[in-house]
This record gives structure tokens, C-alpha cells and sequence, in this order.
């Protein structure tokens, strides 16, 4: 069953919503959306700012260790801006991307970015699934 996500448009100044701009439909991994906005940059255009984050709470050394080994390259390489969310409670990364008002377009990007998060996400784990060790006497 496929989730139904409303893009909102944020006023800059006062933070608060002002208008809806459209539905996305998505078919999955909706869980790692923590929130999903439209804002306005100070030359009229519209970027969707997508914040992406684990799909359960990690422990203190999981934190750390998924910021290490998660390769912000791989949206990089598809032109996204990403940047790392350190004041969020889990892992969270925002990618800001332009706005399209093409429904259809606008969902092959969600879907895109969200197909790279997981499998990015899953290599992570794997990876760092016997490092425990090595974080929790890092300290």
C-alpha cells in the first residue's frame, strides 16, 4: 500500500506552512522521511528539503558509527545537496533538492533518493555490525 505524503510550502521568515503544493504517492521506504518541505530561496525558487534518518533509534556508538561509514557521496554524484542533521536524536541527513511541480518526476527523485538511503543504510550496518568494540572504547 503506497503512502500518501502532502508537500507543504514554509514561509522562510515565520516557519509555519502556508500552502499545499502537492500529494506524493510512495511506494516505499516512507519510514526513513522524517519530514518533507517546500521552501523558498531569496531568488523565488522552490527547493524540497527532505530530511532522512534510520528507520529505528540506534544506541550512542551505532550513532557514531553510521555518520562514519555513510557515503554522502553516493547523492553527491546525482547532483543533491546533502548535509548531515548532528542535532536530531538518530542519524539524519537533509538533501535539498530543486522543486518540480511534475508529479510524476518529482516522485522518480523521492523514490530515487530514498532507493539510495536504504541501500546506503544497509551496507552501513553490515559493516559496522561488529564494531562495537572498537566505539565503546573510543572513549
Amino acid at each position: 500500500m503506497d503512502t500518501v505524503i502532502v508537500i507543504m510550502q514554509k514561509n522562510k521568515k515565520t516557519g509555519l506552512f502556508e500552502k499545499e503544493l502537492q500529494t506524493l504517492s510512495i511506494s516505499k521506504y516512507e519510514q526513513y522521511i522524517l519530514n518533507i518541505y517546500a521552501l523558498e530561496d531569496e531568488n523565488s525558487q522552490i527547493f524540497l528539503n527532505i530530511k532522512l534518518t534510520t528507520e529505528n533509534d540506534v544506541s550512542d556508538w551505532e550513532y557514531n558509527a553510521i555518520y562514519d561509514y555513510y557515503d554522502i557521496g553516493m547523492f553527491q554524484e546525482k547532483g543533491y545537496d546533502i548535509n548531515e542533521c548532528e542535532e536530531e536524536y538518530n542519524p539524519t541527513w537533509e538533501i535539498i533538492i530543486p522543486y518540480t511541480e511534475n508529479n510524476n518526476e518529482l516522485i522518480n527523485i523521492v523514490d530515487t533518493i530514498l532507493d539510495i538511503h536504504h541501500k546506503e543504510l544497509e551496507d552501513v550496518y553490515n559493516t559496522i555490525k561488529d564494531k562495537e568494540g572498537e566505539y565503546k572504547n573510543e572513549k
